[in-house]
């Protein structure tokens, strides 16, 4: 007797436990239970914060999570942001642009002479000229071609010079000749630049040459893209004899120490013209207009 009663008492504890771990199972989750450290699963908080303001999206209210300091309201209509960091790169480069058309010596290109047509296309130009059945075209590209200054020199030189004396900037552009004979199935091509310590390549020389010559190869004529498996002497390890030849040959056609100051000159003035462009150009897209 005394043992069914056990039984019947154990049995009825284990259904009491059992029911309440159910009632607990089906119980839902608290948030504090989502978001506790302690939780095995973190949940991310991505409901908007204007949701939780007021009423929510019924009541058609909207915080301004973030502030905008700073910012000019968008008056021209571009659509574009304006700050007054724009503003006052704007005035920067309206005043920076009036001072380089004061310093301009003139809003047309200086004329080679010895016949040279120009034709130019953006920062690049070709001075093409024909000679008893001989085309002679130089190429150069403004862009990269002012030798920078030492800091170590302009340190000491902005010492002992007034704004007034300083030295005008002055365009030196590698350029490329290419000579072109009828009956010729290639073009003779000469790389050539300007070398900063203008040495001349033979003694007892009354003037010294202003350029000299890098490179010397045959390429196929005209636009066509240039080989470059083809041979290319290179002057820095040639026999001055040679050289003082290659330079003749130049001189021929053309292309001497009168051409190439003139060259300078052209270029520094489209150097300048393309300088005030680009300055014009950046002030509208900085102000959109």
């Amino acid at each position: 007797m005394l043992k069914s009663l056990s039984q019947a008492v154990s049995t009825a504890v284990r259904i009491s436990t059992t029911t309440m771990f159910s009632a607990r199972a089906l119980q839902p989750l608290t948030r504090s239970t989502l978001c506790s450290p302690n939780s095995g699963t973190v949940r991310p908080f991505t409901r908007s914060l204007w949701m939780m303001s007021q009423n929510g999206a019924a009541s058609g209210y909207r915080p301004k999570l973030f502030s905008s300091k700073g910012l000019i309201p968008v008056s021209c209509g571009c659509g574009s942001l304006h700050t007054e960091g724009d503003k006052a790169f704007a005035d920067f480069l309206s005043d920076e642009i009036k001072e380089e058309k004061k310093i301009q010596k003139s809003n047309t290109l200086p004329k080679m002479s010895g016949g040279w047509e120009l034709q130019q296309n953006g920062t690049e130009a070709k001075l093409i000229r024909t000679i008893s059945g001989e085309k002679v075209t130089i190429t150069f590209n403004v862009n990269n071609s002012i030798p920078p200054n030492f800091e170590e020199e302009a340190e000491q030189a902005q010492a002992q010079k007034s704004a007034e004396n300083e030295p005008d900037i002055v365009s030196s552009p590698n350029f490329v000749v290419e000579v072109t004979k009828q009956a010729a199935k290639h073009s003779l091509v000469f790389d050539c630049h300007y070398p900063e310590d203008e040495a001349s390549h033979g003694e007892g020389e009354e003037e010294s040459d202003i350029f000299a010559i890098r490179e010397v190869s045959f390429q196929p004529e005209g636009d066509v893209e240039w080989k470059e498996t083809a041979y290319t002497l290179n002057t820095d390890s040639l026999d001055w004899a040679l050289y003082d030849h290659l330079m003749d040959f130049l001189a021929d056609r053309g292309v001497d120490n009168t051409f190439a100051d003139e060259l300078i000159k052209l270029s520094t003035a489209m150097e300048h013209h393309e300088y005030i462009k680009f300055l014009e150009d950046l002030s509208g897209f900085v102000k959109c207009s």
